[in-house]
């Protein structure tokens, strides 16, 4: 058994899969918000739960928003701020008594993906998230790629390629720097366009909707959207080539992306044709913890 948690910062989710990737348990809980210590204690009990009900002491991965420090083990870049500077992995790995892997949420939605869900069996992955943030995950081979400095896949905090007339005047990001992909294609940024431009404050699905009605403003939004999204995963497939990418975040179900974005992103990327195929992801929001599950490749001995 392989007990997956997904640390969120609204939510803390957890699941069991059998050696098949079946689902034996899944429990959702509320985030203790800017409490370390409960935070601790709310994953311990979703673990134990499942223990409990399964007769099993399953194996422990967790996605969290950030990611442990080489350096330093200590988790950095969480937006979920209580767990900056705390060693999350070994914390759980002592109180729950069995080894604990954590990684990036984005790369956990990318290995569940690459291992059973809408790309597996690609020997290439990258797993995008779009959503409140953009973030993203490599996989090669069935294997996350971390990096010396474990921020693999980071590219919603590269510049905006081939930034156009009307993309010069940039949004500055939380992380420090001005302009970066996050602040044009998260659901923030596409709600502030449209605010910009018409004075109401809409959703990102309220947006899309009025996409679909055929709203002129919006439609002339969209198609701002997907040629930004275009040419930021152009510059991914310059440098990464992957066989398969897969969206995931709320606005990954926005159907039209995935006729659109492919339609253009060939202007951008260095190659006679583009075989790269564009997805939805294929468990939606529980890609996350699933993959969290996956961390552990191996199935645990029965207590």
């Amino acid at each position: 058994m392989r007990i997956g948690i997904d640390l969120g910062g609204t939510k803390i989710e957890a699941v069991a899969l059998d050696q098949c990737g079946e689902t034996l348990f899944r429990k959702r809980v509320n985030t203790p918000q800017g409490d370390y210590a409960a935070t601790l204690d709310a994953i311990c009990a979703l673990v134990q739960e499942a223990d409990q009900i399964l007769g099993s002491r399953g194996s422990v991965g967790v996605g969290i928003p950030g990611t442990i420090s080489p350096s330093t083990g200590l988790v950095k870049n969480a937006n979920s701020t209580c767990l900056i500077g705390n060693p999350l992995d070994q914390d759980l790995s002592e109180r729950l008594e069995r080894p604990v892997r954590c990684a990036n949420d984005a790369n956990c939605f990318a290995l569940s993906e690459a291992t059973d869900g809408a790309a597996a069996g690609a020997g290439s992955v990258f797993g995008v998230i779009l959503g409140t943030g953009v973030g993203g995950g490599l996989v090669i081979n069935g294997q996350i790629v971390c990096g010396p400095n474990s921020i693999t896949g980071e590219w919603g905090h590269n510049p905006l390629p081939w930034p156009n007339n009307s993309e010069s005047s940039a949004a500055p990001c939380y992380c420090g720097q001005t302009g970066c992909i996050e602040t044009w294609l998260s659901g923030p940024a596409l709600s502030r366009q449209y605010q910009k431009l018409s004075g109401l404050d809409l959703s990102a699905d309220q947006i899309w909707k009025l996409v679909r009605d055929n709203d002129p403003l919006a439609q002339a939004i969209s198609q701002q959207y997907y040629r930004r999204l275009a040419k930021s995963l152009a510059s991914v497939i310059n440098v990464i080539d992957p066989e398969v990418i897969v969206l995931g975040g709320g606005l990954s179900n926005e159907s039209s992306l995935y006729e659109a974005v492919p339609a253009l992103w060939g202007e951008y990327v260095f190659s006679d044709s583009v075989a790269t195929r564009l997805v939805p992801a294929q468990f939606g929001d529980a890609s996350g913890v699933r993959g969290a599950a996956w961390l552990w490749p191996q199935t645990p001995v029965k207590a």
